[in-house]
């Protein structure tokens, strides 16, 4: 298949899908699928890599493909901050299945991805579906190409429409860390959904304008992330955006 990435650039698909885990930074609001660790070796990626990439303020969606085979090596996607509705979200087409498959640049040269507008939570937040625009779901989708464990790319018209991430609690981390292998558990679950309802709803609208319910609920989801004992790592996670909120708009 071959897939347009921005207007007159286009990659076809293999069968080679990365075998590298997303990392799901909630802090940044944003999923790693790449193979550094430190800044250092995400210098020498880029160093290494063409595709699009940010630069300076400007913070696009990323695809990384080799300088000598062109094929997909790494990406890195901007989760939108505000949900799309619930009768929206519900309009998410279950199919087609995810298939295993990777990239392959058409030819060697930078492009940009823009970033979506849409994200579209599923039942219990299980999967995470960010969309260029709701007009996507007035369509079916022709395919989804699993580029990594549970990352999808979402193709319409033969074009990259969005994309989704399967289990978003999983790969919860921070920096460079890989996420913890252990499955995350049930109370994790649930503070991520707070988390989510607090940081893309209205709710948010209430926080920052100081709205006391809205911050004695931002307050009180901290209080339960910082004295979760189990999943420390995913619920540090969480807690580092949240904190940050809490001392940007919670202690005046």
């Amino acid at each position: 298949m071959r897939l347009t990435l921005d207007d007159n650039w286009t990659a076809t698909t293999t069968g080679k899908p990365l075998r590298i885990s997303p990392r799901f930074s909630f802090r940044d609001f944003s999923v790693r699928i790449a193979p550094y660790a430190s800044a250092d070796e995400r210098g020498r990626y880029l160093m290494g890599t063409f595709g699009s990439t940010a630069w300076l303020w400007d913070t696009p969606d990323e695809l990384r493909f080799d300088l000598v085979d062109r094929e997909l090596v790494g990406a890195e996607f901007q989760i939108a901050g505000e949900a799309a509705d619930a009768e929206d979200s519900a309009r998410v087409p279950a199919i087609p299945l995810a298939q295993p498959g990777g990239l392959r640049a058409e030819e060697v040269r930078g492009f940009r991805l823009e970033v979506t507008t849409e994200l579209c939570r599923g039942p219990g937040d299980t999967v995470l579906t960010c969309l260029r625009d709701l007009d996507v779901l007035d369509e079916p989708l022709d395919a989804r190409i699993g580029i990594a464990p549970d990352v999808a790319l979402l193709v319409q018209g033969g074009a990259a429409v969005g994309w989704s991430l399967t289990d978003p609690v999983r790969y919860l981390t921070t920096g460079f860390a890989a996420p913890d292998p252990a499955p995350p558990v049930a109370a994790t679950r649930l503070l991520f959904t707070e988390c989510l309802d607090i940081m893309t709803t209205p709710v948010f609208d209430d926080v920052r304008d100081r709205d006391p319910v809205a911050l004695a609920r931002l307050q009180a989801l901290e209080n339960n992330l910082m004295n979760q004992r189990e999943d420390r790592h995913r619920a540090d996670a969480l807690a580092a955006l949240i904190a940050d909120k809490v001392e940007q708009y919670g202690n005046w």
